[in-house]
């Protein structure tokens, strides 16, 4: 007989751990290795590490057999210590119970087999920078699926109805029980008679061929909010696939991609925004010409403008998501300094120096 891991080796955690992380832990593991949800290669393992996760939980998570376990060991629930241990679990009602507990139950029949929701759509939608500031509204096209019109997604041809499966008797399920070290087991597979429907079509829809849904073109009209930035997600509600079994259809995720600006740079509601002057225009002042989301608008430049100087233009950014109010158009000066003179150039700039020239260690001050 292979010999048994300690418990807390097993869920990981220390001797003094507390019941909550005791919990915590059995809830990541039974959760990883459940068949239900175990999506590895070996389900033979993982249904063992299940078996061994909640058979540690079961006992650590119990102040009694803890102590017991503290004490004794694994010898605390051998055989010789009849009720306990584990002789007689029903795997049908312990371990899958306490799955069922923190997930939700996976098992039960009328939630597995009943309505299932449709899943939902994704697609990605580009816009314009401008699209994306004052807003504006665009059609996508895709093919989806949806309840197919002629058995109203029963699947069955019309006038006729699924039946109720005689082998699981509508349950979808089919259990057979086994003994075992642990006590009564019950196993638990899809009904190979309906494919876990729980109904068997007899005569199929001609239209969808018994699968109650079926594919068509379909135009949606989307408002695409004034503000919206780059990578935002709009919802689109029962516009995805449609459910099964009577199940509500998903919804559609339109993944928003906003195109660069040629000048704007956005930081949230608001955009910068680099103005190159002549060395003439910030020493000397000047109205320049800056562009806006809206067309270009003149801005005072004083005298004695510095490289650097930032202009705040307010309301002339991003229009706020579902607000009047707008952020701010920021303009950064930068001076350009030209690379190239005429003789006559160099001439007047000396002569500019020569009038204003400061002593050597003026220039640190």
């Amino acid at each position: 007989m292979a010999v048994k891991r300690d418990y807390y080796e097993v869920l990981g955690v220390d001797r003094g751990a507390s019941s909550d992380e005791i919990k915590r832990a059995y809830r990541k593991l039974a959760k990883q290795y459940h068949p239900d949800v175990y999506n590895g290669g070996d389900k033979e393992t993982a249904a063992e590490k299940f078996k061994e996760v909640s058979e540690a939980y079961e006992v650590l998570s119990d102040e009694h057999k803890r102590r017991q376990y503290d004490t004794f060991g694994h010898a605390a629930f051998d055989g010789s210590q009849a009720g306990n241990g584990f002789g007689g679990f029903d795997m049908g009602f312990g371990f899958g119970d306490i799955f069922e507990t923190f997930f939700g139950g996976g098992r039960s029949s009328s939630r597995r087999y009943g309505p299932v929701r449709g899943s939902d759509l994704r697609m990605e939608l580009r816009i314009t920078f401008e699209e994306a500031a004052f807003g504006v509204t665009r059609e996508v096209h895709l093919n989806k699926d949806v309840t197919c019109e002629s058995c109203g997604g029963s699947g069955a041809k019309k006038g006729t109805q699924p039946v109720t499966c005689s082998a699981c008797g509508g349950t979808g399920q089919i259990r057979q029980h086994h003994s075992s070290i642990f006590g009564s087991i019950v196993n638990v597979s899809d009904c190979p008679n309906c494919g876990g429907r729980g109904t068997i079509i007899k005569e199929p829809c001609e239209t969808c061929g018994g699968r109650g849904i079926q594919t068509k073109p379909r135009t949606i009209k989307i408002n695409i909010p004034a503000g919206i930035d780059d990578g935002q997600v709009i919802t689109v509600r029962g516009e995805g696939a449609a459910g099964e079994r009577g199940g509500e259809p998903g919804d559609l995720l339109i993944y928003i991609g906003v195109a660069p600006h040629k000048y704007f740079k956005r930081d949230g509601y608001d955009l910068y925004l680099d103005m190159k002057l002549s060395f003439v225009e910030a020493a000397l002042g000047a109205e320049i010409p800056v562009p806006t989301l809206e067309g270009t608008t003149k801005l005072k430049i004083g005298a004695g403008t510095q490289p650097g100087t930032v202009f705040r233009l307010k309301d002339k950014g991003i229009t706020h998501l579902r607000s009047n109010r707008r952020g701010s158009l920021y303009v950064r000066a930068d001076i350009e300094v030209p690379e190239k003179l005429t003789e006559k150039q160099r001439s007047l700039l000396r002569e500019f120096e020569k009038a204003g020239k400061k002593k050597e260690m003026d220039r640190f001050s």
